[in-house]
């Protein structure tokens, strides 16, 4: 698809939307690829970027000079803060959880600003759910291989509990489907949830994230939460909607680069630190970025982000 081809979305096309969270400038230009592949691939949606107030200026700048859609949001904390100075990100990431009260919408879409949409994924906008039941969310099992063996994760994270692991002699079902919510240690990824907003559902989430007891023992912030407070009631979607880029290597059984729709650039380095990297999947990035590049030399956008 050229330049000249992509278009931008209608303001809220059915009510429905991408969201993705941003409070700081750090993860911009992430975010501003995201919004161009999921243009660049011909999505109906279009992105909101969920800003904290933390968000800074220059970072409201970049948005508006790009026409994407913003919405401010308040940032979210448990009552009992937990130590995450081995992944800081995660103080951020209680805040992901705001879609879950965005009633303005009928569906809303979650993903993280490190992520790349290679493919079409409208079809999440109308997959069933039933959040009274079985089907709260849908989303995609959390890897808890821990490939890089990081020694602040929890001793329970072992290839055998992976649900990606339990594939790995399916892997053509493994490109419709995920495991069992249920399996292993139960645990999705918060990278991309899909999300019908509703009171009802933020107001338990609330009550979970005031209870001491529990937060405290939340590794992994609102996908720890979300995955214990509608434990087993979410609808496990195929790895290729959130694929991870170390599943690459780490679930290669699986792994098929023709199938996968959106990659999630978890862990560090990410793409836009440094185009010197002998992973694939971050060129995959760069490719699309140097085309949204060319885009902006033509709009006169030039902001180094």
């Amino acid at each position: 698809m050229t330049v000249d081809e992509i278009t931008t979305p209608p303001a809220a096309a059915q009510g429905k939307a991408w969201v993705t969270l941003i409070t700081n400038t750090k993860y911009l230009p992430g975010l501003l690829t995201l919004e161009y592949s999921l243009r660049a691939v011909g999505s109906k949606y279009p992105l909101v970027a969920l800003h904290t107030s933390t968000f800074p200026e220059e970072g409201h700048a970049a948005l508006d000079a790009r026409g994407i859609q913003k919405k401010e949001v308040e940032y979210l904390l448990p009552k009992v803060e937990n130590d995450y100075s081995n992944d800081e990100r995660f103080y951020d990431c209680w805040s992901k959880l705001q879609p879950f009260r965005l009633t303005e919408y009928s569906r809303v879409i979650l993903l993280d600003s490190d992520m790349l949409v290679r493919q079409n994924m409208d079809e999440l906008m109308t997959l069933p759910l039933d959040i009274s039941g079985s089907s709260v969310f849908a989303a995609v099992h959390a890897c808890v291989c821990n490939p890089m063996q990081k020694a602040h994760y929890p001793s329970t994270f072992v290839p055998s509990v992976c649900g990606f692991t339990s594939q790995h002699s399916t892997p053509d079902l493994a490109q419709t489907c995920g495991a069992d919510p249920t399996y292993g240690l139960g645990m999705m990824n918060g990278g991309l949830v899909v999300v019908e907003p509703n009171q009802q559902l933020f107001d338990k989430i609330m009550q979970t994230i005031q209870d001491p007891e529990k937060t405290t023992n939340y590794a992994f912030a609102d996908q720890s939460l979300l995955s214990d407070t509608f434990y087993g009631r979410w609808t496990s979607l195929s790895y290729k909607y959130n694929a991870l880029k170390t599943l690459r290597w780490c679930h290669k059984e699986i792994w098929r680069d023709e199938e996968v729709k959106n990659v999630h650039y978890i862990l560090s380095p990410k793409p836009w630190e440094s185009k010197d990297s002998e992973d694939e999947t971050h060129g995959w990035w760069w490719e699309v970025t140097d085309r949204r590049y060319e885009e902006e030399k033509i709009t006169g956008t030039n902001d180094g982000f």
